[in-house]
């Protein structure tokens, strides 16, 4: 195999690594990490990965993001008997700005017991997450359009959203009517709750999303300690106190960022371009 370059920076001959996955994402990982880093991704199956938390709410997910995709890396490196794993886990909730608008996580973690390093890689972004009820056809077309379906995929449920008779990876137009049907035939009163099937194959907007992650994944893993050479080297928090431009008082603007590593305790501080200084209108001195 080639060396194989991402941001000018060459990159070893690949190494297996395992996906723990049931809905497509190696598609998605495997020739953007192949390329990227020289990871040979290798998708692992049999585990129901929806025993830890699904999108039509069956299962609640334990834990936080990460650690469910702690949990899948290593449970696929112990399937596989690999020491190198890699998982993925979405997250849907309001948008983190007005709370108005669906939006979506996407998390990306990298297990090495070789080098003893977790580098998690990270993108978000708008969803398509639509939901609604219908109670005849061409509201369900009109939802099911706002959806962007049928690119996206939806599940049908009778009566409404915490209905345990959810019809899933709903394609089509021929296999909408026919779930829609079957769910009113079923509904109390003739309703029926249409929202976005969530998993990876069945949503492209959050393919893309996954995708994002990968490439942050890929920098980052790029990206050396300066003290022991390990991958995932990056920032970590941010340091406050930019001078002012005009009375040369520390602001709460940032001034830099600690960088630190994920393997051993070697951290840096890493100031901001020299000579850059804070707008005065930012300064609690000036403008108290």
């Amino acid at each position: 195999m080639t060396r194989s370059t991402l941001g000018g920076v060459a990159q070893e001959p690949a190494h297996r690594v395992v996906l723990l996955t049931q809905h497509g994402k190696e598609s998605l990982l495997a020739p953007l990490l192949g390329q990227s880093l020289g990871w040979a991704v290798e998708r692992v199956d049999g585990f129901d990965t929806d025993t830890l938390g699904t999108f039509t709410r069956e299962v609640d997910r334990p834990g936080s993001q990460l650690e469910a995709a702690r949990t899948k890396a290593r449970t696929g490196m112990a399937l596989a008997g690999c020491q190198r794993g890699l998982a993925s886990e979405g997250a849907f909730m309001p948008d983190p700005l007005s709370g108005l608008f669906p939006w979506n996580v996407e998390l990306l973690v990298a297990v090495d017991d070789v080098l003893g390093v977790e580098v998690v890689g990270m993108a978000q972004g708008p969803a398509c997450n639509q939901t609604g009820h219908a109670s005849d056809w061409r509201s369900a077309e009109r939802l099911a359009q706002d959806a962007g379906f049928p690119q996206h995929w939806l599940v049908v449920r009778p009566n409404g959203d915490n209905d345990p008779r959810a019809i899933k990876g709903v394609n089509s137009w021929p296999a909408l009517r026919a779930a829609f049907d079957a769910a009113q035939a079923q509904s109390d009163q003739g309703v029926v709750w249409l929202e976005s099937d969530l998993r990876a194959m069945a949503n492209p907007s959050r393919q893309g999303l996954i995708v994002q992650a990968g490439l942050d994944l890929a920098r980052r893993w790029q990206s050396a300690c300066p003290q022991c050479a390990a991958p995932g080297f990056w920032p970590v928090s941010a340091i406050q106190g930019l001078p002012c431009a005009a009375c040369g008082s520390p602001t709460r603007e940032r001034l830099g960022e600690r960088w630190a590593c994920v393997r051993c305790t070697h951290t840096e501080d890493k100031r901001v371009t020299p000579g850059t200084k804070a707008d005065p209108a930012r300064c609690d001195r000036c403008n108290p």
